[in-house]
């Protein structure tokens, strides 16, 4: 984009995380800014940061699984900033458990999220999009968009098909005003692991407690993840890779898309056996 003061944003799973501190670069940049979460108490403290600086701000709660409230949410938005110039469809969810101990509600559940919701994002802003001078579409996939891990198999299935989705649309909408960027980040500090459902063995207490500390120790701040989504909606990127281990991943899956295969099931019965 060629500026963003004064452009209005639209940001889900905006109550934390890459969401909230995507936002408040964005307003920090210039941006009026829409925060979308389901967690609308949470989006009291960013709403107040992004107000003080000056910019509009208008808060929504929002269950981006739902096709009826997703179409509302586009028209309460325009309703408050008459316009959209970026959408970052950021919301999302994670199950950790092998295929056949995860319960199918819970694959359709994280799909629900993380891919409709995607869809339904897109679907319903790309009117105002269109109308816009210029406009961004920021769609969150991740690492795992990029090769299959075992415990995430309905996680990978989703952010597969958010990559694919995203790079089908950004060739459709090639040569108008508006962008389309994949994000793929690695680790990063957010709830994602503390607010995940677990089943069987991955269930234990032990896994689950050292899971949520080493996401909340261990991994990349939101805000660094943050500056390189902004950055890649100034440049227009296809893809932007986030945090160690991300571009390795890449390099891995374009060098030989089987070695990822053959190395990937070794580490993770090692990891098992450990457990055990």
């Amino acid at each position: 984009m060629n500026r963003l003061e004064g452009r209005v944003a639209v940001v889900t799973g905006a109550a934390s995380g890459i969401g909230r501190a995507t936002s408040e670069l964005l307003a920090r940049e210039g941006c009026h800014v829409a925060l979308c979460d389901r967690n609308e108490a949470g989006l009291a403290e960013p709403a107040a940061k992004i107000e003080a600086m000056g910019r509009r701000v208008s808060r929504h709660a929002v269950d981006v699984s739902s096709k009826e409230r997703m179409r509302e949410l586009a028209d309460e938005v325009l309703r408050v900033h008459d316009g959209v110039n970026i959408l970052v469809n950021n919301a999302g969810v994670t199950a950790v458990s092998t295929f056949e101990s995860q319960p199918l509600e819970d694959f359709e559940w994280l799909m629900s999220v993380n891919f409709w919701g995607v869809v339904y994002g897109c679907k319903f802003f790309l009117p105002a999009l269109r109308r816009a001078e210029e406009g961004h579409i920021v769609n969150l996939s991740s690492v795992f968009g990029l090769m299959g891990v075992p415990m995430q198999s309905s996680y990978c299935s989703s952010k597969f098909a958010v990559r694919g989705f995203s790079e089908a649309l950004r060739a459709e909408l090639w040569g108008t005003r508006i962008g389309v960027t994949s994000v793929h980040p690695a680790g990063v500090a957010t709830n994602i692991a503390s607010d995940a459902r677990y089943a069987g063995q991955e269930a234990s207490g032990n896994f689950r407690t050292a899971l949520v500390r080493d996401f909340a120790t261990k991994m990349l701040p939101p805000e660094k993840a943050a500056e390189q989504i902004v950055d890649g909606i100034r440049k227009n990127r296809a893809r932007v890779l986030i945090a160690r281990g991300s571009g390795a991943i890449d390099f891995i899956q374009r060098l030989s898309p089987t070695l990822g295969s053959f190395i990937v099931p070794r580490v993770w019965r090692r990891m098992r056996a450990q457990q055990a």
